[in-house]
């Protein structure tokens, strides 16, 4: 079986325990290296090169938002998740931006963390279930968007761009949408490619701040 390999950086010696722990009970999961501050944990990117970072946002040396761009701006680099006590917007939006596949409060469930790391080995963003709220409403209180751009998409491309920006997840929209989990990722490819955009978190902020998407549109 093949393994998600794992990097976890943490400044608390018992979160990356119990995340070592809980990780441990996956069997296509698999810690590779911990580190305790932001500067360690670029390091071991480059070196481990993990599929999966788990970012804490508060670490000593350099902060968990300014280590996921170092570490996102890297040729190839593993996808980042960050890891958190807060759900501000601030931390929301500065997570987003520097092109991270997940973001979850340390209160989530185990199945929550599971999800997440598979999702964004798979390319996908996923947010913690009681942080995609506060998402949709930073977008609200954002100064109106201009009218959609033509994309040059086809109108399935846009469905699937629309429910992406939804947070459903590629087996998620191949049911909404009665198509294969195949057909998704292509259509996914082929969007990313028209909109010229790096992966899945770029293709949400895009929906929203482009105007195609608006919270509150029965389509989002």
């Amino acid at each position: 079986m093949s393994h998600i390999g794992i990097l976890i950086a943490d400044d608390q010696a018992m979160v990356r325990a119990g995340l070592r722990l809980v990780i441990g009970t996956q069997p296509d999961l698999a810690v590779l290296g911990e580190a305790s501050d932001g500067e360690r944990a670029v390091e071991l990117a480059r070196s481990l090169r993990p599929e999966v970072v788990l970012l804490d946002i508060a670490m000593p040396r350099l902060d968990g938002l300014e280590a996921a761009r170092r570490i996102l701006s890297a040729p190839e680099p593993p996808r980042v998740i960050m890891l958190t006590t807060y759900d501000t917007d601030e931390n929301l939006d500065h997570a987003l931006h520097a092109g991270v596949s997940g973001f979850l409060l340390k209160v989530s469930p185990p199945e929550h963390l599971f999800a997440a790391i598979r999702s964004a080995a798979r390319g996908e963003l996923l947010l913690d279930p009681a942080v995609t709220g506060r998402v949709v409403d930073a977008y609200r209180r954002a100064q109106p968007a201009a009218p959609p751009p033509e994309t040059g998409l086809t109108p399935r491309e846009e469905e699937v761009l629309r429910l992406v920006a939804r947070g459903l997840s590629n087996g998620e929209i191949a049911g909404t949408l009665s198509i294969s989990e195949a057909t998704v990722s292509t259509h996914m490819n082929r969007l990313l490619a028209k909109l010229g955009l790096r992966d899945r978190a770029q293709a949400v902020r895009y929906a929203y701040e482009s105007g195609m998407v608006r919270p509150g549109d029965p389509s989002s």
